[in-house]
């Protein structure tokens, strides 16, 4: 999770001094100072977020706005850039995407949310990750026409709140968010303080993602943490929650030479942009969605109790070297270890057995379905 950056190199969010506060250990990451864990440890961490909540600071990640004199046309601007269908997104939705390189491979996978109010329409707000910040800006700036503009948000901050009962504590303070259904989003008050709401996340659980003004982004995290649900969670327990949920790290488990057919990831790519293309790398990626990919992203159960970790080489039992390990460690509520990593098509079916080389060993694993752990997102009962 870390990375070697000298101190004073490191950019800190508006919850710096909170985390201090909290006893957490801080670690360079994404060129931020970030906390890895606090004083219970990553174990209790994510037990915790898993049976009541879990408070995320996620300020570190990039928000922008894409501008144009219309939706339709700030749509088909992200469009050309992305294989999502965000024409017909509606009022107050989100939706997950990647933004593409001209093969096809991604260059980020990033939040988009069209507001709830009309006034705004021509607005499309972007939530991307902090170690691509600077990628997917000049990215943007070099691709968007010029009727659609990117403008940069470095005055807000973001706070995930996670679990059984996050909506619930976040609701005692902004009752609107109990209304959200899962991926909706709109503007609302906390504690008189405006803040916008998206209920969504990346833990598997129910919950929400704030982004508030960053000079009351203290004062609402203190607000959330003096509720006996909610405690602070750092980077390490957070790695191991979106594990359990099958869900992608940029730069490890999808990079830009990877496609979103072979990420298993294609629910990002609706129906209509399947068929029509228009998007970069669409005759790869088509291709690869009529007659398969030459390999895939799979989840992985070891059979011990030794983890596998990025890098760990897949083989066939007491064969060849087929794949690699992209995201691994042991599983908190699965109560063992478990990986995601890249196979050929023909290896990838559920309960293929495998085997993970550990420093030299062969540890028995087999392909297994995904999320690890069952997705608990909250969707709103049909009328």
């Amino acid at each position: 999770m870390a990375e070697t950056v000298a101190d004073e190199d490191l950019k800190q969010t508006p919850l710096h001094d909170l985390h201090v506060e909290l006893g957490a250990r801080m670690v360079p990451f994404a060129g931020y100072s970030m906390p890895v864990q606090y004083k219970a440890g990553i174990m209790a961490e994510h037990q915790q977020t898993r049976t009541k909540a879990g408070l995320f600071d996620v300020s570190h990640m990039g928000q922008a706005l894409l501008i144009g004199p219309d939706h339709e046309t700030t749509a088909r601007a992200l469009e050309a850039l992305t294989p999502s269908n965000f024409v017909e997104l509606g009022h107050g939705r989100q939706r997950y995407t990647v933004l593409l390189n001209d093969e096809g491979g991604i260059i980020d996978d990033l939040m988009v949310t069209r507001p709830l109010s009309e006034a705004e329409d021509g607005k499309l707000m972007l939530v991307v990750n902090a170690s691509r910040k600077d990628v997917d800006y000049a990215h943007f700036r070099e691709r968007l026409p010029e009727n659609v503009t990117l403008e940069v948000i470095d005055d807000r901050a973001l706070i995930a709140v996670q679990g059984p009962e996050a909506v619930a504590a976040v609701a005692a303070h902004a009752p609107k968010a109990a209304e959200l259904g899962f991926m909706a989003a709109e503007p609302m008050e906390f504690d008189g303080i405006d803040c916008h709401v998206a209920r969504a996340g990346y833990t598997g659980e129910d919950g929400v993602e704030m982004s508030v003004p960053a000079g009351a982004a203290e004062a609402i995290a203190r607000a959330l943490l003096a509720d006996d649900r909610v405690e602070p969670i750092g980077l390490g327990a957070r790695d191991s929650l979106r594990l359990e949920a099958g869900l992608c790290l940029y730069g490890h488990d999808i990079d830009e030479m990877t496609s979103p057919v072979e990420g298993a990831i294609i629910f990002c790519m609706q129906k209509r942009r399947r068929e029509e293309g228009g998007f970069p790398g669409a005759e790869r990626i088509q291709g690869e969605l009529e007659k398969g990919p030459g390999r895939v992203r799979v989840g992985l159960r070891l059979d011990g109790k030794a983890p596998a970790r990025e890098g760990a080489e897949i083989a066939l039992p007491d064969g060849p070297v087929i794949g690699t390990v992209t995201s691994g460690g042991f599983a908190p509520t699965v109560g063992a270890p478990i990986a995601m990593g890249y196979v050929p098509v023909e290896h990838s079916e559920t309960g293929t057995p495998l085997e993970l080389i550990v420093r030299g060993k062969r540890l028995p694993a087999t392909v297994a379905d995904m999320p690890f752990v069952p997705n608990r997102y909250y969707r709103k009962p049909k009328a």
